[in-house]
């Protein structure tokens, strides 16, 4: 929980208004690898960290490249990068090492180039807004952003989730409703780039509209990382802030929060009751999915693991300072258990934000926390409810006696629609600005001989809830299509994803071919590439 970037925040630094980062202005002329940079410490196979540098949290994912470059600086990437497209090598980058998928670890990759170690975080006064490295982990962003300036980010609650693919794919968490996802804060971006003649550039681009790298920042704003080149720093600032004072460059987390955390065992719900409550839960979510919902403030989580984990959860935040807090709290519970057999009162928690910040952050160690698991993911984004069809495939597939995994969960997420919605589908390559929550179907497991075992139930479940639209959440009057930070492996398989939506619009939708065109402009030769990187045009 304490691992973050604590020399400039002890050092006073950090909490310095004045504190600049060093960067080019936007639209500045690019800036080439030279040779007096100091080389990024190089691990290479036989080296005892080897090891572990080259698998991340899932342990699914193993790559066995020729060496791995521990970078610290901006020039090391620049350096990193030149060197490897001269010896004709693929590069892959980490930043947290959460991903899902294969997008850092697997067999092409012959350089991992590692940001953790760039993870400061300071305020620039030159752009009046705030610098953010890479290899931040969030839990350190809060801390760092709160104590010194008392603002934050609508980020997650994973805490050693980097901030590098977390922000460029999107980006959302409990105070997302109020302010957003992560990608709409971007005010800019320091990225190295490779061009048509094969030389490595560090670029800066920004939101500013008469920035002539303006369509990169876009796509960093939610295209999800590995598509067009290494991210090296960010910068922070809400579009609407103004003024000089750093506080007011980015939204203030609550004073306070009210938590609130119902258990309710397996035994207490037959189908028709859980039929109500996972009915009640998306309806709630698409009748406040507004802007001017009075709820924006809340944010609720449903954890609804398989039987034999016992029993789910429903866990809620709301702003405690939000006029009538404690009633709005009360009437959102009464309104998703309604007519379910829950009817215990369930007294919230008021914790100071950065508290609970911490608390929700590690109250599910199996699933967040512990790096040797090995796991898959499927997303869908839904505008209104579950039909009773969906909610008895959920039923059937959670409830399965040939089947016993405590770790595999359906997470419905309120983290959706209020000021998610509020910016326009194509402002940002972020898409999903419609929505009213995310259902992610998750499974987590430590035997690799369990493989097809484990992720087999999460194609039944999966593939069962949308067997009306071949298997998959295609954007409709009732879904929206899947989250890029949440990468699924079998969506590019027409076996299994039979829905003919490309795996491109379930991302992306409409902004795919846009995102093809920035890709044609900054990564010309396609070298930053993945298994489910935005292709050439």
């Amino acid at each position: 929980m304490a691992h973050i970037s604590r020399r400039s925040l002890l050092s006073g630094t950090a909490a310095v208004a004045g504190t600049a980062v060093a960067g080019m202005a936007a639209g500045a002329p690019a800036q080439a690898a030279t040779t007096t940079t100091t080389p990024a410490l190089t691990v290479t196979p036989g080296d005892p960290r080897y090891p572990d540098l080259v698998v991340g949290n899932n342990q699914r994912w193993v790559a066995t490249p020729d060496a791995v470059r521990l970078v610290t600086s901006s020039a090391q990437v620049l350096q990193a990068v030149q060197e490897a497209v001269d010896a004709g090598k693929r590069v892959s980058v980490r930043s947290g090492g959460h991903c899902y998928a294969d997008f850092v670890y697997h067999s092409a990759s012959k350089v991992v180039i590692d940001m953790s170690a760039m993870n400061r975080i300071s305020y620039d006064q030159n752009r009046q807004a705030f610098a953010v490295e890479p290899g931040a982990l969030l839990i350190a962003v809060y801390e760092t952003l709160q104590k010194g300036w008392n603002v934050t980010l609508p980020a997650g609650v994973c805490p050693t989730v980097g901030i590098g693919g977390h922000a460029t794919g999107g980006g959302y968490g409990l105070l997302s409703r109020s302010h957003g996802v992560v990608a709409d804060h971007i005010e800019a971006v320091e990225m190295v780039v490779v061009d048509a003649n094969r030389v490595a550039r560090l670029v800066v681009a920004s939101r500013a509209s008469t920035d002539p790298n303006r369509d990169l920042w876009w796509a960093c704003a939610g295209g999800g990382g590995g598509n067009f080149g290494i991210i090296t720093r960010y910068w922070f600032r809400s579009p609407n802030a103004s003024g000089t004072i750093p506080g007011q460059q980015l939204p203030r987390p609550p004073r306070e929060v009210l938590v609130s955390n119902v258990p309710v065992p397996w035994v207490a719900l037959d189908q028709a009751r859980f039929t109500t409550l996972v009915r009640n839960f998306g309806t709630w979510y698409a009748q406040n999915a507004g802007v001017d919902s009075p709820y924006t403030a809340l944010s609720g989580v449903a954890f609804i693991p398989h039987r034999s984990a016992g029993g789910m959860g429903l866990l809620t935040q709301i702003d405690a300072a939000v006029p009538d807090a404690e009633k709005l709290l009360a009437d959102y519970l009464a309104a998703v258990t309604r007519d379910t057999g829950i009817t215990a009162p369930y007294p919230p928690r008021r914790l100071r934000w950065l508290a609970a910040t911490r608390l929700i952050g590690t109250s599910n160690p199996a699933t967040m926390l512990d790096p040797t698991m090995r796991s898959a993911v499927k997303s869908a984004y839904l505008r209104r409810s579950f039909t009773d069809t969906q909610i008895a495939a959920l039923w059937r597939n959670l409830t399965r006696q040939d089947y016993a995994n405590p770790n595999a969960t359906l997470q419905l997420t309120g983290v959706a629609g209020g000021k998610v919605n509020k910016v326009p589908t194509t402002a940002t390559a972020y898409p999903h600005r419609n929505s009213a929550f995310l259902a992610l179907y998750e499974n987590f497991w430590i035997n690799p001989a369990e493989d097809a075992q484990h992720v087999g139930w999460l194609r039944d479940i999966y593939g069962q809830t949308f067997a009306a639209t071949g298997g998959y959440p295609v954007p409709n009057d009732q879904t929206d299509g899947c989250y890029i930070n949440s990468p699924d492996m079998d969506i590019r398989d027409p076996e299994i994803n039979r829905s003919g939506v490309p795996w491109s619009a379930l991302y992306y939708k409409e902004n795919y071919p846009r995102l093809q065109q920035v890709k044609a402009r900054w990564d010309p030769t396609n070298f930053f590439r993945h298994s489910q990187s935005i292709t050439l045009p």
